[in-house]
């Protein structure tokens, strides 16, 4: 691979492989080690300094999120790469203002527009992956838990008081939010009277209701804003009211008791909450849950589980942050954040330019994503993606991880540098010269591969160890190898040895198509084939644009490749290297 462009200065500490500990017995949820967070260790004072601005850079972005989200409903970017986000920021504010207040969300409603909720909304904290939930779990010994579907529509609190609700309030900053009574009160399938005098107060999400909805199939579709923007109207359709549900997740003035809990809820009109409740005690039970629920039919979209004690404190205990007892683990992310390391470029076998960036390691779908290809080099420049900047990451066709665009750039953001095109093409590299280590590699690959000589048991691998041995300079090379040779290689005895040569040697007899194609003649149509690879060599060479366009499929393009290739002085070399056995 040749690295185009040096690692930035500034990621020397970005690398994202675990949380600071910060001194505490356990680490948050945030600080829990996977692929995609960050270093336990704070990076020197000089690189600390040089950080500060792209620290600065990514608070402003957050406030920009939470704002947005928290106080219009509307979701600017995909959850993956927010959580993401926040769980870099919270580290670099760690290492470089750990005395700075947490991220407040600011509000652009008037004050006559808001209400005080009666117990402060919490929110969640979201684990990565199985490691961390499992530490989470092996905290809890000997304690109820529960798992429920975290549904995704936006949170609210509803208080009923003499049987009657009186108000209904957005989550906001979780200790005030907007008045929603009015709305929620167009809704049928929220109680308004309920049958106990007693004050309740509820907490849960109003969802978009999506009769037969499979998560894992469906996706989001957009049903968080779409609830968002039917919220934020004082007047709804009767149609528009009867798409949307209610799912309580808390009752902080409710029963201790959480089976009580459950049971009370049904009786009241929120037999939801009961019905998408079990009971789990270990990483599998979890784990089958949470696959069970992104794979059926619910009546809402779910971006996740929520595991949590069924015993909680009192709601006068509760803040407006994620409590130590009740934890969020998302579904594999379709999108997430990703900080670039580097930039290289891949030459293939044709000469090919494709650039690479190398990226600190982050889960995508469950699983760890660390280069992703740019494409071409028309498309690298396009995104006009650096090393340093935070760019999101997705998957295409869901399979094969791509960068999107820059979420935020690298501070300071250097001119990129790129590759000469014109270094390589599909003659260059036929021999092992300076620069073309990558490409001749690529050559030799497929020589060996099924598609050329089908050299059984001799891959990548090998063709490395032999090129870094300085046994293989030339495409021919390996014929003249000996059992001697390659027995004084490091960790190669005498049976691989023999093996290797033996298989050297059945290719080496291979007729004159397989070897064409091994090194790397130009397609030709199959109607012409029989013809073009019963002739001579000699007819090859001697061939004119005129003659070979006569055969059909062949045309200006393709000509020019396949006359360029018959005449290559290196290719003549080879072809007439062929008629004599190897010494």
């Amino acid at each position: 691979m040749i690295a185009i462009l040096i690692r930035a200065a500034a990621l020397a500490w970005l690398g994202l492989s675990g949380m600071v500990q910060a001194g505490t017995l356990h680490p948050s949820p945030d600080q829990a080690a996977h692929p995609g967070t960050l270093e336990a260790s704070c990076p020197p004072g000089a690189t600390q300094i040089r950080q500060q601005s792209a620290y600065e850079a990514l608070t402003r972005q957050i406030e920009r999120w939470d704002e947005a989200y928290y106080q219009r409903g509307e979701r600017l970017v995909d959850d993956g790469v927010y959580d993401e986000a926040k769980r870099r920021w919270r580290h670099w504010r760690h290492c470089l203002n750990p005395a700075a207040a947490p991220i407040r969300q600011t509000t652009t409603a008037s004050p006559d527009d808001r209400l005080r909720h009666p117990f402060a909304q919490t929110g969640l904290d979201k684990l990565p992956n199985q490691q961390a939930v499992d530490e989470w779990l092996s905290r809890q010994s000997g304690r109820t838990l529960w798992i429920q579907p975290k549904v995704d529509g936006v949170a609210v609190t509803l208080v009923y008081r003499d049987g009657k609700l009186k108000s209904a309030i957005s989550r906001g900053d979780g200790e005030t939010g907007q008045d929603w009574t009015a709305q929620i009160r167009q809704i049928d399938s929220i109680p308004q009277q309920l049958e106990d005098d007693e004050p309740v107060t509820l907490q849960g999400e109003i969802f978009l209701r999506l009769p037969g909805h499979i998560q894992a199939r469906d996706g989001g579709v957009s049903a968080r804003a779409k609830i968002a923007g039917l919220m934020n109207r004082k007047d709804l359709s009767p149609q528009d009211a009867q798409a949307i549900g209610f799912f309580a997740w808390a009752w902080p003035d409710g029963p201790l008791n959480g089976q009580n809990r459950l049971e009370r809820l049904t009786q009241l009109g929120f037999a939801n909450t009961a019905r998408y409740t079990r009971s789990v005690d270990r990483l599998l039970d979890v784990e089958k849950w949470r696959d069970h629920w992104y794979h059926a039919e619910l009546p809402f979209a779910s971006d996740g589980v929520v595991i949590k004690r069924s015993k909680r404190p009192t709601g006068q205990r509760w803040q407006a942050q994620p409590p130590s007892w009740a934890i969020a683990w998302k579904y594999p992310a379709a999108e997430t954040l990703a900080i670039v390391d580097t930039i290289d470029i891949s030459v293939g076998r044709t000469g090919r330019l494709t650039p690479i960036a190398r990226l600190e390691p982050v889960l995508l779908d469950d699983r760890e994503v660390s280069s992703v290809s740019l494409g071409s080099l028309d498309h690298w420049k396009t995104l006009d993606v650096h090393p340093g900047d935070q760019v999101s990451v997705s998957l295409a066709g869901a399979t094969i991880p791509q960068i999107d665009r820059v979420v935020i750039p690298a501070i300071p953001r250097k001119a990129l540098v790129f590759p000469d095109t014109q270094r390589y093409d599909a003659l260059s590299c036929l021999t092992l010269t300076p620069g073309c280590r990558e490409q001749f590699l690529a050559r030799l690959e497929w020589l060996g591969s099924s598609n050329g000589l089908d050299m059984i048991g001799v891959g990548p691998a090998t063709w490395r160890t032999l090129v870094d041995a300085d046994l293989v300079s030339d495409l021919l090379a390996w014929r003249q190898l000996h059992v001697a040779d390659l027995q004084a290689l490091p960790g190669v005895g005498e049976t691989r040895a023999r093996q290797w040569v033996s298989v050297f040697h059945e290719a080496g007899n291979a007729g004159q198509k397989r070897w064409l194609i091994a090194l790397g003649m130009p397609t030709i149509p199959d109607a012409a084939e029989q013809s073009v690879l019963a002739s001579s060599l000699t007819t090859l060479r001697e061939r004119s644009k005129t003659s070979w366009q006569a055969f059909d499929g062949i045309g200006p393009v393709r000509s020019a490749q396949l006359i360029a290739f018959f005449r290559n002085p290196t290719i003549d070399a080879l072809l007439d290297a062929l008629s004599k056995p190897p010494t």
